[in-house]
Parts: structure tokens; C-alpha cells; sequence
């Protein structure tokens, strides 16, 4: 985060981690395998797929987990990069690499929900978290506007409004 992508190297890594270079091509091959590494754990650091007993609990708070990590110091910038070298190949697996596994680790707090009667079954996990979360994006890179507690509600009201079980039968 403090380079950007563009900006790192593995020589850095390496001096960083202490080790050398060819320690770290051996473990990950080149900088941005690092790269997804490092930030699907910086992810799932402190933010374990959330279990409040509703699912409207359950996404305002992966909703915030969302927001405070991605309005981290120098993460804007991070994600901006990476988002700027889109069409690097390595860039593009990375970043598959990572919203998979998130996307993987959240999915339960979903079929809770639909378990539960709270959303209509048949719906996609992934599509229901894409839903939730794609405005919060909107505005970090878009609008500027902020992403607070009224925004969140909206989010997660917006997303009951498309997913909600409407006919009581789950």
C-alpha cells in the first residue's frame, strides 16, 4: 500500500520481509501473487464472515467491515492502481483470486438467510454480496460522498428490496 502495485517490486519485498529475492519468487512467483496474498489477508483480518442472527444484522455489518477496510489509510490509492493495471493479466488473476475467496467466505452468512426465510431461495450468494456492496464502491471511486451508517442502511435495504422472500414460504 505504500508503493501501489506499479510501484512494487520484489527486491522491495524482499528487503521488507527480510529474506531474499529468490525466497519470495519461490514461494509466489512474481509481486502480484504477493499482492493477492497480502491483502486476502488483510481482508479476513478481524473480519470474519459476520453471525448476528438476522441477516439484515449480518449485512449491515459486513457492510462496515467492508467500509473499514477499504477507507484504510492508503487503500483508496491500492485499490485505484489496481483498478488503473486492470488489463495486466497477473493484475486480473489476482484480483479473481481474491473476490472468489472473499466472496467464497461470506457466501454462508447468505444461504443463513435464505435457510432462515429471509431471502427468496434460488438466490446467488455472490449476486445478493455483489448487490450489497457495488454502491459502496460506487462511491468510493465515483462520488466521493460518504460511506456512513444511513448509507449502509440503505445498501442493506436496497438489497432486501431485490432479494426479500415476499411470500413467507423461504
Amino acid at each position: 500500500m505504500e508503493h501501489g502495485v506499479a510501484n512494487l517490486s520484489i527486491k522491495d519485498i524482499a528487503a521488507r520481509a527480510g529474506v531474499a529475492e529468490t525466497t519470495i519468487y519461490r514461494r509466489w512467483g512474481h509481486r502480484t501473487a504477493v499482492v493477492a496474498d497480502a491483502v486476502t489477508e488483510l481482508a479476513g483480518r478481524g473480519n470474519p464472515p459476520p453471525d448476528t442472527g438476522t441477516l439484515r444484522g449480518d449485512l449491515v455489518q459486513l457492510l462496515e467491515q467492508t467500509r473499514d477496510l477499504v477507507t484504510q489509510p492508503g487503500m483508496e490509492r491500492f485499490l485505484g492502481t489496481t483498478i488503473a493495471l486492470f488489463a495486466d493479466p497477473d493484475i486480473a488473476a489476482a484480483r479473481r483470486t481474491f473476490w472468489n475467496d472473499r466472496l467464497d467466505r461470506i457466501a454462508p452468512v447468505i444461504r443463513r438467510g435464505i435457510d432462515r426465510g429471509e431471502l427468496r431461495r434460488g438466490s446467488e450468494p455472490h449476486d445478493v454480496i455483489e448487490t450489497l456492496c457495488a454502491p459502496l464502491y460506487f462511491r468510493l471511486f465515483v462520488t466521493d460522498k460518504a460511506i456512513d451508517a444511513r448509507f449502509v442502511a440503505r445498501c442493506v435495504e436496497h438489497t432486501f428490496a431485490v432479494y426479500a422472500d415476499r411470500t413467507g414460504a423461504g
